[in-house]
């Protein structure tokens, strides 16, 4: 236990039997149970960790038949907890990226009730990115400002980092089977921790990167991951603005966005009238269509104000300082 608090660790697993010795071996003895999670392996995971399990009475076995997604991972590791009757879960991926000794910085926050859940935060000065290779930082910071216009949690950074921790009472009401189960399950996470008016905090956690390799594809996993998050803010405007408790920052999204494509489509027209059916009224067309444009920004850019005032307001976020 850790300050009377039965504490959990979900490991997620995919092929990773040259670490997965290390990050068992580095979890610390304050953590009562040990989920490790084997999504279907085709190395010697399962056979190092039941060979761990021998020794480390803690350790429970999650075994997946099929690659299901590191976020079906996570989720079936928080189910078994919550039947443990575990009080907070961390999660610390299988390839010894996550560093044990700030698990008390992620648990902390929850324990003091600042906190529902809890994220590591790689990106707050170069010296903790000085590590992280600059195609994740740059695919990370694209990721970021998408997940904070999805979420609503403005002041949110570095939404892919897997190192986290969330407190039972947030299991049990988020519906975890309705959560993404591939590489954009943290940031879907994110969008229902905000409708469900959890509050958020990163942790200062440098990046560390060792003998791990990604097995993420970057080009196809943002692509894949901003349609997610495109679905998940209209998915929050309606629960959130609509259906829980109505705002007419709503209003403002959708017209905003409405203006936004009657002036781009029509800057686009102006244009074609002009250079390809050659008709003289290029100034006409094109100034209409960049005034629309500017309301539509405008009323955006409204509507992310009234979003951003209503984070403060209600206290959803916070950052601890480095």
């Amino acid at each position: 236990m850790y300050r009377e608090h039965k504490i959990g660790v979900v490991v997620p697993a995919y092929n990773e039997q040259e670490l997965i010795g290390e990050t068992l071996s580095g979890i610390p003895e304050y953590v009562d149970k040990i989920y490790v999670v084997n999504d279907g392996s085709v190395d010697n995971t399962e056979k190092i960790v039941r060979e761990f399990m021998k020794k480390d009475k803690r350790i429970v076995l999650i075994n997946h038949e099929k690659n299901m997604g590191v976020g079906k991972s996570i989720i079936d590791g928080y189910k078994k907890a919550l039947e443990d009757g575990i009080d907070i879960v961390a999660v610390m991926a299988g390839d010894n990226q996550m560093d044990p000794k700030y698990l008390p910085d992620l648990l902390d926050p929850i324990i003091d009730g600042r906190a529902d859940y809890t994220k590591g935060n790689r990106l707050l000065g170069p010296d903790y990115v000085r590590n992280m290779p600059k195609f994740r930082y740059f695919g990370n910071m694209i990721l970021t400002f998408l997940t904070k216009i999805a979420s609503g949690y403005w002041h949110m950074m570095d939404p892919q980092n897997g190192y986290t921790a969330i407190s039972k009472r947030a299991l049990e009401t988020i519906p975890l089977d309705k959560v993404y189960t591939w590489y954009g399950y943290p940031n879907d996470l994110l969008v229902k921790l905000n409708v469900y008016g959890f509050r958020v905090m990163d942790i200062p956690i440098p990046a560390k990167y060792g003998k791990e390799k990604s097995k993420i594809k970057y080009t196809k996993f943002i692509l894949k991951v901003s349609w997610l998050l495109l679905k998940d803010f209209f998915w929050r405007l309606k629960e959130k603005y609509l259906l829980y408790n109505f705002h007419p920052l709503v209003f403002f999204y959708i017209f905003g966005i409405i203006f936004l494509a009657l002036g781009g489509f029509g800057v686009v027209f102006a244009f074609y009238q002009k250079f390809v059916l050659h008709h003289n009224v290029l100034f006409y067309y094109l100034t209409l269509s960049l005034l629309v444009f500017a309301i539509g920004l405008i009323m955006f850019l409204f509507a992310m104000l009234f979003d951003m005032e209503e984070e403060r307001r209600n206290g959803f976020y916070a950052r601890q300082i480095p």
